[in-house]
């Protein structure tokens, strides 16, 4: 079976407070009083961009998603307010893998918490491996989504597309492909340490990061491939060249050693974000 889900364990406290919303949506209340339910296919749609071969036989595609105006949905990384995208490709013939590369995101403050995602339309480029070079894939997807508003919705959406032949550039996916996280190297990263410590249910996880500042206010987000693995929002500052973010690791189970290699270090910035694989021990 193949399935891409975030590798995000959500706060407790985030994940009781989203369902709260879940059940008490889907109803908006109009100006005139009366009560409307909200559909979540008029909320978000998607469907599936055919792209091209690649050089190395596999092909870019992309899903694209189309909110209604003022929703917004999440990033793989949501944030303390948000539920992290899934997707289920095991539908689909000829499929060995699926790569997501994912544009930069937004991140939104709403009632005190904070979320990251996207608003509008958004482009994901997905690359995919077929089991067989150069033979058709037919991909079926079911994509599992929170969408949120004033209220949030759960919204289930499939789509499919059969794909064969070299295919054709596409300008979306093109253009979704140059607005991904600029690599370490690319942003001028010129020194990355993490240290840890013990605290009473876990690690405390303290980045620095020497690299130029981003435009707009900075955030830090921090990921582990296990989604039994809790990092908590990363608290971020900058003094000068260096941004230090700090985060709180629970482990599932104890004992627990942070593998630092598989540690993921995204900052984001305004319209702009950087992004790291591994820190050295500091």
């Amino acid at each position: 079976m193949i399935r891409s889900a975030v590798p995000v364990r959500l706060r407790p406290l985030a994940v009781l407070a989203f369902a709260a919303v879940l059940l008490c949506a889907p109803r908006l209340v109009p100006a005139a009083g009366a009560s409307t339910i909200v559909d979540p296919a008029q909320v978000v749609s998607a469907r599936v961009l055919p792209g091209w071969r690649m050089a190395d036989g596999h092909r870019m595609v992309a899903l694209e998603l189309t909110l209604a105006p003022g929703w917004h949905t999440y990033w793989r990384a949501p944030g303390e307010a948000g539920i992290p995208p899934s997707f289920d490709w095991s539908a689909s013939t000829n499929l060995k893998a699926v790569t997501i590369h994912w544009p930069v995101p937004q991140v939104f403050d709403i009632g005190g918490m904070r979320s990251i995602g996207y608003t509008d339309r958004v482009v994901l480029p997905l690359e995919l491996t077929p089991k067989t070079p150069g033979a058709p894939i037919a991909l079926r997807a079911t994509v599992d989504l929170g969408v949120c508003d004033e209220i949030c919705l759960p919204a289930a959406l499939t789509v499919s597309a059969d794909l064969s032949g070299a295919g054709a550039q596409d300008a979306a996916i093109a253009q979704a492909l140059t607005r991904q996280p600029e690599t370490a190297a690319e942003a001028g990263v010129t020194g990355a340490t993490c240290s840890v410590e013990p605290i009473a249910d876990g690690l405390r996880l303290t980045a620095r990061l020497v690299l130029p500042p981003l435009p707009g206010r900075e955030l830090a987000v921090m990921e582990l491939p296990d989604p039994s693995t809790w990092i908590s929002g990363a608290k971020t500052t900058r003094q000068g060249d260096t941004l230090t973010a700090v985060a709180d690791v629970m482990p599932a189970k104890a004992p627990y050693e942070l593998n630092r290699a598989a540690l993921t270090i995204t900052v984001l910035g305004q319209g702009r974000a950087v992004e790291l694989h591994g820190c050295g021990a500091g």
